[in-house]
């Protein structure tokens, strides 16, 4: 954690544009859960991984979060597609859903996350 409460996740080039993306553990609400990381459009974006449809995690396998086409995130499950730099429901199950976003800062070739009072880190054991 650095001073101002960030958390680490990954260095900045283990994020390619609309490539894999980086889970990282958190409490949700005080139930654990997971969140992620991606870059699209050269910027950096997190959100809870639970699809608005059903709450799932969205990954087909760990860290794959886009449809082929790189355009979008998509729900392995049902097929709900997401705005990357938004998280706002872009088609299929998710009408007017929305993935939760969490805070994330890249600065200095690394990225961080940010808790707040949804999102906190898991108790270190």
């Amino acid at each position: 954690m650095t001073d101002d409460g960030r958390l680490f996740v990954c260095d900045a080039g283990d994020l390619l544009d609309a490539g894999r993306g980086v889970r990282f553990a958190l409490l949700a609400w005080g139930q654990p859960a997971t969140g992620f990381v991606i870059r699209h459009g050269g910027q950096v974006h997190g959100y809870l991984n639970r699809c608005a449809h059903v709450p799932i995690e969205l990954d087909w396998n760990e860290g794959e979060f886009f449809e082929s086409g790189g355009q979008y995130l998509m729900c392995a499950t049902h097929g709900a597609v997401y705005e990357p730099g938004s998280g706002k429901c872009a088609g299929g199950p998710c009408r007017g859903g929305r993935l939760h976003p969490i805070a994330v800062h890249e600065g200095a070739g690394k990225i961080y996350w940010l808790p707040d009072e949804r999102f906190r880190a898991p108790a270190q054991g």
